[in-house]
């Protein structure tokens, strides 16, 4: 008998160690918000989404009880050992998005695996758009506009 057998033999007969006897599963959106959490430590990252997305996103923070936005942009699978996760991303203007893209997969998959125990797959990246300085004002002023409307 292996190793791996035995201990979940005994596990199973209620005789192995207090950490292994029962099961344990991870919801999609706890990989999803440990995802997006982790992409957004990245600097370069300006925000999560797709213009559509983000749109939606802003209306959900501003609804009571619609919550933070964390997972916009984040697709998840979760298995029993393993996820993929897929991200849909904003970057600064500037920044080089191949090493964004690198630094993100790296920030990402560490941050899951330690949290979860689970072995990441996979972290696709789809990069939606650039976000130019001078955009900022224009989406002030809009937000402006429509609380004043």
């Amino acid at each position: 008998m292996t190793e791996t057998t035995q201990r979940r033999n005994a596990s199973q007969d209620g005789k192995g160690a207090p950490g292994t006897r029962g099961s344990t599963a991870i919801a999609d959106t706890v990989v999803a918000k440990i995802a997006g959490m982790a992409a957004r430590e990245i600097p370069e990252v300006h925000n999560l989404g797709g213009g559509v997305t983000r749109a939606f996103g802003a209306v959900r923070q501003r609804v009571p009880g619609g919550g933070t936005g964390v997972t916009q942009g984040v697709k998840v699978e979760v298995g029993e050992r393993q996820a993929a996760v897929d991200l849909d991303v904003v970057v600064e203007y500037g920044a080089a998005i191949a090493d964004t893209a690198a630094d993100i997969r790296t920030n990402v998959v560490n941050a899951v695996e330690r949290m979860t125990g689970l072995e990441v797959v996979e972290v696709n990246i789809a990069v939606d758009d650039v976000h130019l300085p001078d955009e900022e004002e224009d989406e002030s002023q809009q937000q402006e506009s429509r609380r004043v409307a």
